[in-house]
């Protein structure tokens, strides 16, 4: 190694311990970063002029980031605010419902919040991008090898249509003390809400008389104008391992008045009423229990209680979100509903270290990435979602001013390399003299 070939060599330290400090620098500024990934550079060994590979040995940085390893949560106190706790990013447009897909991104940086349209937008700008579910709950078929089934989550003005009522189960005990009196006493009254397909609030009343027979009850079911559906008599088991529960039904007899009905079925224990509430009557099918079951009226020695389940709903307008650790985002409604709106998948590549950082703390993919696919959260190897919490920079600030004095010595001494060669050549001018 000649002279020059040595100054040649200090100036490509100078270089490489300058990006060094580069990267450090950057390290540093983003210590309390939401989900910022440290970046540090490695020395590679080259040669000064880049040319055969017979030239002197130089040094070169290269960059790379730490993806793989995670930052600490920091709890906060917005539902919207999420980290992923395991492998994989959050994927993010740059704007709302993209369809260019070199303009999806995978970032950690969860800090969303709703933007004045509704939709999720974290601090860098960027829009979450998840699976809608439809009206019906249901996910469908959706493509997660790319961006193409994706749209931007959001939760501004979401409503839920009314849902018209058209099941209804009745569950509760009935006091076995009040039957086989000689002069059965008054019968106990009840009713249950139901919803119309307007989402108009009804009520259906239910009338149980206890009969001088023991364990038999007769019930009779009268329509939201309180006028008489029809009435069915039910017989409980007094003894064995099914006492309590319904051993018959029998009787059952229509009083209704078209196009209102009344219908039985004695196997079943359910019951088919037809409401005169619209131009197209309202059928709700009515579930007592299933003789020889415990899964619905009872009688027991005790007090009269009943309780009902039914479904359809009134109009709703969303109040607040809920999102699981699988990713699924729930709306909750001021009409007591609560439905599943988006599934927020988890993005993983093959090669996360072949990702290209973009500004706002997020990545692009490339070739070298290799296979992408948007998984459901908390499945398999991929990483849960927590609401209510942001994921810290990885960054240890101990360990960069470490490797700063590192550098920074380093750099130094290829300085006095390059001195020290200036000064030897200064020297051999002077023999010429």
């Amino acid at each position: 190694m000649s002279i020059s070939s040595a100054l040649q060599t200090g100036v490509s330290g100078l270089q490489a311990n300058s990006t060094a400090v580069g990267g450090i620098s950057e390290n540093i500024a983003n210590a309390n970063t939401v989900g910022y990934r440290r970046g540090f550079a490695h020395m590679v060994t080259t040669t000064a002029g880049g040319g055969t590979g017979n030239g002197v040995l130089s040094v070169v940085a290269e960059d790379q980031l730490d993806i793989n390893r995670a930052g600490g949560l920091i709890s906060t106190t917005s539902a919207t605010d999420l980290a992923i706790g395991g492998n994989g990013f959050f994927i993010v447009s740059a704007n709302p419902n993209e369809t260019v897909q070199t303009n999806y991104h995978l970032t950690r940086a969860g800090s969303f919040l709703p933007d004045e349209d509704g939709n999720l937008r974290n601090a860098a700008g960027f829009y979450l991008s998840g699976f809608p579910y439809d009206a019906t709950g249901n996910l469908g078929t959706v493509d997660r090898s790319s961006f193409g089934s994706m749209e931007t989550v959001n939760i501004g003005n979401v409503t839920l249509s009314a849902a018209q009522t058209s099941e209804m189960s009745i569950l509760g005990n009935l006091p076995a003390q009040d039957t086989g009196l000689a002069t059965p006493g008054a019968p106990f009254e009840t009713s249950s809400e139901l919803f119309t397909g307007l989402g108009e609030t009804q009520r259906i009343s239910f009338s149980w008389q206890p009969t001088a027979t023991e364990n038999q009850w007769t019930v009779t079911m009268a329509d939201h104008e309180g006028t008489d559906l029809g009435s069915v008599t039910v017989d409980f088991n007094d003894s064995g391992a099914l006492a309590g529960s319904p051993s018959a039904y029998s009787g059952a007899a229509s009083v209704a008045t078209a196009p209102s009905a009344f219908a039985f079925d004695t196997a079943t224990g359910q019951a088919t009423i037809t409401l005169n509430n619209g131009t197209t009557p309202q059928t709700i099918t009515i579930d007592l229990g299933e003789p020889g079951s415990f899964n619905g009226v009872t009688q027991f020695a005790g007090d009269f209680s009943q309780s009902f389940e039914r479904d359809g709903s009134s109009v709703g307008e969303l109040i607040r979100t809920e999102i699981d650790e699988a990713g699924t985002l729930y709306g909750v409604f001021d009409n007591g509903m609560r439905r599943a709106l988006y599934e927020i998948p988890v993005g993983v590549v093959d090669n996360p270290n072949g990702l290209i950082e973009e500004k706002g703390n997020a990545y692009s993919l490339t070739a070298e990435t290799g296979g992408f696919f948007a998984q459901q959260a908390n499945s398999g190897s991929t990483g849960s979602i927590n609401s209510g919490a942001l994921e810290g920079s990885n960054v240890d600030i101990a360990q960069e001013m470490t490797d700063l004095i590192r550098v920074q010595r380093a750099f130094s001494t290829n300085a006095k390399v390059i001195t020290t060669v200036d000064d030897m050549m200064d020297e051999t001018t002077r023999l010429k003299r």
